[in-house]
């Protein structure tokens, strides 16, 4: 059986992560696709110090800087 991605569902930020700028900002879903893990693992990972410390846009807008997120990738 073959897998197929549906390439609608990806996001832009996660497609184009390579040549976003470093100053750029991605939201939680891309950093769980990059980290391939799911919501409660990105904070545990957060909370031990793996993973860089996001920023509060607002009440429910969290990002992550994506400089940050190529150190913790090691790149």
């Amino acid at each position: 059986m073959t897998h197929r991605i549906d390439q609608s569902t990806i996001p832009d930020a996660l497609k184009n992560f390579d040549s976003l700028p470093d100053s750029a900002n991605v939201r939680q879903p891309v950093v769980q696709a990059l980290y391939g893990c799911s919501s409660a693992t990105i904070w545990r990972m957060v909370k031990r110090g793996t993973l860089p410390t996001p920023r509060k846009l607002s009440e429910r807008i969290t990002v992550w800087n994506v400089g940050d997120l190529r150190k913790a990738l090691g790149g």
